[in-house]
């Protein structure tokens, strides 16, 4: 197993699997290589142009990108291209079509896809009165960037709530959760800043961290040990070339990691955080309204005061069922973001109607039942769908109480056999692979909501159960 160790020791994830089944991976990506790139020479000899390049130029598309899309990608495309025509609530109709031109068919699916994980998302959602009354005063869109003329009395309704919600002492909102980390980090690291980064955090993060001038290091996943040598060896040795200290350090996380399911270890981090004097930023948005009892995200759920948290950031388009995001820190953080990110300068502000939607639904949450029994479902439920698969054999990531379930498929062939089989059986789910994923560890990923009922979840795991022994995906082992 020597080979099989040196590739496994240098990768982020390793699968749990014995060797036969991951040369058997290799093999399989191997055979779909070999075979992609016989017809792709074979139309090359033919004469079929892939795509022309004009004389004298190189070409201005990456051939591999193209191959793989051309070759790869579009032969399974239907796994992930299916057209939704109803609000993402528990039960969806999904478009059965697998060709443009056919006649469009729906079916009816469990959604166990969306984020929708306080139900807020689905159309008997208890905000909608509220965001048509707010829609019929302010209209669609704010038409403004918020340092403008963008910044309505909602904005600051919501943000004055967050900040409360959060236990800082400012909040701001920006129209996209994307462009909350990729537009704020830049505004808060620059040149002789240090972020030390998560290997597995966001593309937005990734993006933010790149573009702000600072340099960036990688900790490997959750691993402390890790993230308290690269910290160690940045305070030793300090800026490259001068090897002057840095101006300041910035650890960058998230409270739920969307791919994995995996939550942070928060009490180790914060303890490294205040031993060597560096600064947080946690990106919350898989993990708030999802974790805590009261739903106010990782800092509740591992036991952390937010005074111990530097930078909150988090987005509505989980548990609130909107879009945009929000960042929480003192008043002079957030200040500064404001005059100095891209994202309040340029972007326009959060429509309106959005907004209103995530304050209805954030105020659910903090002052009626409904919102404690929404928390306490999606808890209950995403328990007992991961117990259940973990009984029946299948191997699951991630932790306890988060909604995020990853099943692990590994195989490519049984990305699209996972995928069709379990939408011919009425049930929508999310598959991932290479290059989103490393290339051993392809999965489906399942969200749960608090709207799904136990019914549903029972005959969820009894379809998918015949699936995975259909297609021997029980790698785990039974208890």
């Amino acid at each position: 197993m020597g080979f099989f160790s040196l590739v496994l020791n240098n990768s982020e994830e390793a699968p749990l699997l014995p060797w036969y089944h991951i040369l058997l991976v290799y093999i399989g990506y191997t055979m779909i290589l070999v075979v992609s790139y016989f017809w792709e020479y074979l139309d090359k000899l033919l004469g079929k142009k892939i795509y022309s390049v004009p004389p004298g130029y190189s070409p201005l598309l990456k051939e591999f990108d193209s191959f793989y899309t051309r070759r790869i990608f579009n032969r399974i495309n239907d796994c992930w291209d299916r057209a939704v025509y109803s609000a993402p609530g528990s039960w969806i109709n999904v478009s059965a079509r697998t060709d443009a031109n056919a006649p469009v068919s729906k079916r009816r699916c469990l959604n166990l896809g969306s984020y929708n994980y306080l139900g807020f998302a689905g159309p008997e959602s208890q905000t909608i009165t509220d965001v048509k009354e707010t829609m019929k005063k302010f209209g669609l869109s704010s038409c403004s960037p918020s340092c403008d003329i963008g910044h309505t009395v909602v904005h600051e309704e919501l943000e004055k709530l967050l900040a409360q919600f959060l236990g800082k002492e400012a909040c701001m909102i920006l129209g996209m959760g994307f462009a909350t980390n990729s537009t704020t980090i830049p505004a808060l690291v620059g040149a002789g800043d240090l972020i030390i980064s998560d290997s597995l955090n966001h593309a937005s993060t990734v993006f933010g961290c790149r573009s702000s001038g600072a340099r960036v290091k990688i900790f490997k996943h959750n691993n402390m040990d890790s993230l308290e040598t690269v910290i160690r060896d940045a305070i030793v040795y300090g800026q490259p070339r001068t090897h002057r200290p840095w101006n300041k350090i910035l650890i960058v996380v998230e409270g739920v990691y969307s791919m994995e399911g995996e939550v942070c270890k928060l009490r180790e981090i914060v303890a490294l955080k205040k031993k060597y004097k560096c600064y947080l930023y946690v990106d919350e948005a898989h993990s708030i309204g999802a974790l805590g009892k009261t739903g106010r995200g990782v800092c509740e759920h591992a036991g952390v005061s937010f005074d111990d948290i530097d930078i909150l950031m988090g987005t509505f388009t989980k548990s609130f069922a909107s879009v945009g995001g929000y960042l929480a820190s003192s008043k002079e953080v957030v200040n500064q973001i404001r005059q100095h990110s891209y994202g309040t300068i340029y972007e326009p502000s959060m429509a309106v109607p959005s907004l209103q939607q995530a304050l209805s639904a954030l105020k659910i949450i903090t002052t009626t039942e409904l919102g404690a029994q929404r928390l306490k479902a999606l808890k209950e439920n995403s328990n007992f769908f991961r117990k259940a698969l973990k009984d029946r054999g299948f191997q699951v990531f991630g932790d306890e109480d988060s909604p995020v379930i990853p099943i692990m498929l590994y195989h490519a062939s049984k990305i699209a056999y996972f995928s069709r089989e379990c939408f011919k059986r009425n049930l929508a789910v999310v598959v991932v692979g290479f290059p989103a994923t490393p290339l051993l560890m392809s999965r489906a990923r399942v969200c749960i909501s608090a709207s799904h009922t136990r019914e549903d979840l029972e005959w969820a795991i009894k379809e998918i159960d015949e699936v995975g022994l259909k297609s021997c995906l029980k790698y785990g082992k039974s208890e």
